[in-house]
């Protein structure tokens, strides 16, 4: 049975932990724990899953509580993906947030099937400006 919580805190290693066990090891900072440690205490809504002791699955967030939210990270252990946590942890961010808070993110390549089949809306007029490192 999956618990999701609400902004349990999570360390810095569990966090790398589970983005190494999803796949997201690869685009992530995972070598930089103070790095890490920064943007675990700047989210300001983090949900996780977790199998007994176990965590399985993370979404990080940043979000005003009002209007809008960023998701940062949806990371999901590749041994549990397709059993339905990611989009237990989207809906558990969502049914937090309140109907009034729309949630954005930018989909890794190979994720844009999987936040369609969970009724996200796909859209085209996003910008960024990319990370120097």
């Amino acid at each position: 049975m999956v618990e999701y919580k609400i902004n349990v805190p999570i360390s810095p290693q569990q966090f790398i932990d589970i983005l190494g066990k999803s796949g997201l090891g690869k685009r992530r900072p995972v070598k930089d724990v103070p790095r890490i440690e920064k943007l675990l205490a700047n989210s300001n809504l983090i949900v996780s899953a977790w199998d007994g002791e176990q965590l399985i699955g993370v979404a990080r967030a940043v979000t005003d509580f009002a209007y809008c939210c960023y998701l940062s990270d949806l990371a999901v252990d590749i041994e549990t993906q397709t059993k339905g946590v990611g989009k237990g942890l989207v809906y558990a961010m969502q049914a937090h947030l309140g109907g009034g808070v729309s949630i954005h993110l930018l989909a890794a390549p190979n994720a844009l099937s999987f936040y369609r089949h969970i009724g996200m809306k796909h859209i085209d007029n996003c910008f960024v400006i990319p990370r120097e490192f």
